[in-house]
């Protein structure tokens, strides 16, 4: 071994696309581009083995061999590249070595001349495949992140892919998509459609060889031959490994068990006695569900009752196909957390939102949930821990339940962008389409907070052929069916038209050629200044053309007084939001007289949207997380000062914004500033108001000053 050895070749995963050199795992990375990053002398290795020499040193292996240097991972062929021509060429059996695991396995040896010199910072090796054979290369001028030299490959072109690539032609990044159908979603803005089955072993390998980086749009893919590649060298984000846990609902429930992951409880299945069995442990209505193939609503089934089990196991396809079932779940609300991991194991969670399903298909997302803040850090705890036991880059569904006793229970995954997500394309700063192609290229991953308050997502569902044309009553009142065809496609296209009316409104339309019952066509997704604004456009949108029902606006301001005798100064905070079109409503609400109504008001007021509460008194603010201004009104005894002590001396811990006596004028404007804050047009409008009312100012003295204060008192 020469002593002159001091510089290691190591292969890294994404050296051609990451800001800084990420460690593979042994055997994790596909044949591509490495890097010098380090120079250390062998005795800090290890002792060299027999020749060739195999050093082990933090779960990586390197080879010395005649002086010179050497790369090795797993990958079912060996080469050998001659120092002088640079030329590969296959090694023979025999000169495969233990891998060091008890087992002989293939080794890809890469050999090139010790450099006499350490390489310039930067220098990378490109071991390129041709036709013919591959060459060793050296570059000096590699871009470190080199993203449009990557082709990402995605097993599956549907919606998920079509968003894919869209967010990809924004960043430079060539998306590749493997699919069976010709004109799938993706087929059209993707920069390659390889046509053909993701399940299918021979395809998936060939398609693999196309790619810089393995991800999936889909979990249902063929997990074995991705394990099979990775073997070779392929990379494949998320890891295969992921892939398998999740494919497995019932794997996956024991998977995020072992790890301590709050679920449903949960039990495997074989046959009826078992089905059962399960019953008498957890009570009905009881839910089944297929271990794999289960998605949008397929492969779940209820029991009611034991006479039930018989034709929900006959649903589901039998035990045959794998089957567990888990205990019934009273739940407040759905919520759903994205999360994105990088290659460096970094994790950026989405805000929390509230998922609203139709027949268990998703059809309306709000961001973010409308919850508790401890049930929100609860919720991303939760998640953040989950995706956290899996391996591999990329971003993560995780869908949880919030039960009736405040808990929350994960109840599944997806290891892939997802439905809960697509409002993130306008409400967040990175999409989770383009956070899904930075985790997989090793990129740092983007903001994944708002940038708008609030966002409604609604999905744009199919229906039957025979199904009458009718509205789909669901959690915001209202709802649009669609059929089979071209009626279906026109009422898709009515929604749309009417979509394009409403501020805010994003439309995303599939390009699906056929519309199927359930069937995922678009969708729709409205940004605004608060939730209630959002739910208001979507009702207005999905009101049926020529009903004469009309849909009031969720008010965003609630002015409650004790007495109507207060009415006459409260209608002033009233006149105001009138004046800047705030939504709004006035209550009589007696602390005195009902305290009952008082708590409830004050404790259902942030479940109902309500932002600011204008009140004639301050004992509200004790029972409300929302911002309370107090307006102290002028009673016959003490000219209001009782009114104002009262107010201005609430404990500590219970603030309460204060204006004059019998100011209800400066309670409007300050909600209207307080509401601005979120609201660019609406703090536009109150520039405006500040000039207006500065004009106003300036006319007066102009006036007094030309006409003299006899003539303008007495005009």
């Amino acid at each position: 071994m020469s002593n002159s050895v001091a510089v290691i070749a190591k292969f890294s995963a994404v050296a051609t696309h990451s800001p800084a050199p990420v460690k593979p795992e042994f055997g994790g990375v596909k044949l591509g581009h490495f890097q010098f990053v380090e120079e250390t002398k062998k005795e800090e290795l290890g002792e060299v083995k027999e020749s060739p020499g195999l050093i082990s040193h933090n779960n990586f292996w390197y080879i010395y061999h005649k002086g010179q240097f050497c790369a090795v991972y797993y990958t079912g062929r060996v080469l050998n590249i001659d120092s002088t021509t640079k030329v590969a060429t296959e090694v023979a059996a025999s000169s495969v070595i233990d891998g060091g695991r008890g087992v002989h396995q293939k080794i890809l040896v890469v050999t090139g001349k010790t450099p006499t010199t350490k390489p310039a910072s930067g220098t990378r090796m490109l071991l390129q495949q041709t036709t013919s054979v591959p060459k060793l290369l050296v570059k000096d001028d590699l871009p470190v992140h080199g993203v449009s030299e990557v082709i990402v490959g995605v097993l599956g072109g549907g919606q998920l892919g079509r968003m894919l690539c869209q967010a990809a032609s924004e960043m430079a990044i060539k998306v590749m998509v493997l699919d069976p159908l010709v004109n799938c979603p993706a087929s059209s803005i993707a920069y390659d459609h390889m046509v053909g089955s993701f399940d299918d072993s021979a395809t998936v390998q060939e398609f693999a060889k196309r790619c810089g980086v393995l991800t999936v749009e889909i979990e249902h893919v063929d997990v074995a031959t991705m394990e099979k590649l990775e073997q070779q060298g392929v990379d494949c984000q998320p890891k295969a490994s992921t892939i398998r846990i999740i494919q497995d609902k019932y794997l996956q429930k024991v998977h995020f068990s072992q790890h301590g992951i709050p679920l449903p409880e949960f039990m495997q299945i074989d046959d009826l006695e078992g089905a059962k069995r399960a019953g008498d442990l957890f009570g009905y209505p009881l839910m089944l569900k297929s271990r794999r193939l289960a998605y949008d609503g397929r492969g779940n089934a209820v029991a009611k009752s034991e006479e039930e089990l018989s034709p929900a196991v006959n649903a589901l396809g039998g035990f045959g196909r794998g089957l567990y079932v888990e205990k019934w779940t009273p739940f407040v609300k759905e919520l759903a957390v994205i999360v994105a991991r990088g290659r460096d194991n970094s994790i950026s969670c989405y805000p929390v939102v509230e998922t609203i399903h139709k027949e268990n298909i998703c059809h309306i997302v709000k961001a973010p949930a409308h919850i508790p803040w401890k049930i929100r850090k609860l919720a991303t705890d939760v998640a953040h821990k989950a995706v956290s036991s899996l391996e591999g880059a990329g971003v993560f569904a995780v869908e949880l339940f919030f039960t009736e006793d405040g808990q929350i229970l994960l109840n599944e995954v997806a290891p892939r962008p997802h439905n809960s997500g697509h409002h993130t394309i306008e409400s967040c700063y990175t999409s989770q389409f383009e956070q899904h192609l930075r985790a997989v290229l090793g990129l740092p991953l983007g903001d994944s907070s708002m940038k708008t308050p609030a966002a409604i997502m609604y999905n744009l569902l199919g229906e039957d052929e025979d199904s009458p044309l009718h509205s789909w009553v669901g959690a915001l009142g209202l709802g649009l069916a669609f059929r089979f065809g071209e009626p279906g496609f026109h009422l898709a296209h009515q929604l749309i038209g009417r979509a394009l009316n409403i501020q805010g409104a994003n439309v995303h339309w599939y390009d699906k050629p056929e519309m199927r019952k359930q069937r995922k066509m678009g969708h729709i997704t409205i940004v605004g200044p608060s939730v209630s604004i959002v739910e208001a456009r979507l009702k207005s949108m999905l009101k049926e053309e020529g009903s004469e029902s009309q849909t009031a606006v969720t008010p965003r301001v609630g002015i409650i007084m004790g007495s109507d005798s207060d009415l006459p100064i409260m209608k002033d905070a009233a006149r105001i939001l009138n004046m800047f079109g705030v939504p709004h409503e006035v209550r009589i609400v007696s602390a005195h007289r009902t305290p009952e109504m008082m708590f409830s008001y004050a404790l259902s007021a942030w479940d109902r949207s309500i932002q600011i509460i204008i009140a004639g008194a301050g004992m509200v603010a004790s029972l409300t997380p929302l911002p309370v201004i107090g307006v102290p009104v002028r009673a016959s005894a003490l000219d209001g000062m009782d009114s104002l002590l009262s107010i201005v001396q609430m404990p500590r811990g219970v603030p309460v914004a204060t204006v004059a006596i019998n100011n209800a004028t400066n309670a409007g404007l300050l909600a209207v500033r307080m509401l601005g804050v979120g609201d660019a047009d609406l703090l536009a409008r109150m520039s405006q108001y500040q000039e207006d009312t500065r004009d106003d100012v300036l006319k007066k003295a102009e006036k007094l000053q030309t006409d003299g204060w006899e003539s303008y008192l007495n005009p």
